[in-house]
């Protein structure tokens, strides 16, 4: 017995090898990266993504597996570089901005899409409500009901004697119709007039700037687009040769030269991002997963662009202000 014993012993220790060389090795995650921008004008944000997967143990090239695509702030570039993502098999798509959500969303209804940076979904037709998306998106939205008219009413009470001002769009983005939409209901109520200026690839910023010039505004807002983002530099410079109070939509419009900014913080939501995507690589349904809206609205005032420009910025509304730039 003792001798069958370890005969049956060494014929199992045998087969363990083969046992273990047989288990399928774990599938690492493939996520698909489509940004409307560049690799410059994103860095942070993508930064800031990565950041978040790290925190949750998704390293790049180890633990998962990122593909990116960049659309170079080409929109019309966009749906042919969702359908390649697509077509790489990934197990979620992550993206930033209405018309990079929009292209994905025509490309699949089926890979999971985690929406960092979105304006309004709902009325984007991406998802069904905030509370219950229903469809194979979801993510963070930027839009508050007010937001649009507190921009407005934050510049005035830096300019008084603000009207008309120019509101810049990109008019192939559905979202700045919406804002435009609530930011002229806001103007209504303030007595100040509006003057649209829409900026497409066929109208270049110095076109845009020139038409501010020949209306003769007195101050500038800019609408959220991605576009505008990754021209941030170039928009603050004509902005401030044109000796134009500006509003803008994002933190790093102010560190880069602009007057004031009033938004959610855009790297926040990217890393946040990442808590979705781990979310749905384990089990969860982006049609259960509710759209979040900001909660909180960071005012930035660059004091020095203030200064150049000749205003006087009144002590209660730097003491309001999260951050100052000197």
């Amino acid at each position: 017995m003792r001798r069958r014993a370890f005969i049956a012993l060494i014929a199992s220790a045998a087969a363990w090898p083969l046992k273990l060389h047989a288990q399928p090795h774990r599938k690492v995650p493939h996520i698909g990266v489509l940004l409307p921008g560049t690799t410059a004008s994103f860095a942070l944000r993508t930064k800031a993504f990565i950041d978040g997967l790290r925190d949750l143990g998704y390293i790049d090239g180890q633990t998962i597996a990122i593909e990116w695509k960049w659309g170079e702030d080409r929109t019309d570039r966009l749906p042919e570089l969702a359908a390649d993502l697509v077509n790489r098999n990934v197990d979620v798509l992550v993206t930033g901005g209405t018309a990079a959500a929009k292209a994905l969303k025509g490309a699949t209804e089926t890979i999971p899409i985690v929406m960092a940076i979105i304006g309004d979904p709902v009325a984007a037709g991406l998802v069904e409500s905030l509370a219950r998306p229903g469809g194979n998106a979801t993510g963070f939205s930027i839009v508050s009901p007010e937001l649009s008219g507190k921009r407005l009413e934050l510049l005035k009470e830096i300019v008084p004697e603000v009207s008309p001002v120019a509101v810049m769009l990109n008019n192939k983005n559905p979202q700045s119709q919406f804002e435009l939409n609530e930011m002229q209901a806001a103007a209504r109520v303030m007595g100040v007039q509006l003057h649209p200026i829409q900026v497409s690839p066929e109208n270049t910023l110095d076109e845009a700037f020139a038409a501010m010039s020949r209306a003769s505004v007195r101050a500038l807002i800019i609408l959220t687009d991605p576009i505008f983002f990754s021209q941030r530099g170039r928009i603050v410079d004509l902005a401030g040769r044109s000796r134009l109070p500006a509003m803008y939509f994002f933190r790093e419009f102010a560190v880069e030269g602009g007057l004031v900014s009033y938004g959610p913080s855009d790297l926040h939501l990217y890393r946040r991002s990442a808590t979705y995507v781990h979310r749905i690589l384990n089990g969860a349904k982006p049609s259960e997963l509710p759209v979040e809206q900001p909660t909180k609205f960071d005012l930035v005032i660059n004091l020095k662009t203030a200064r150049a420009l000749g205003l006087d910025i009144s002590p209660m509304l730097l003491a309001r202000a999260d951050e100052v730039i000197e």
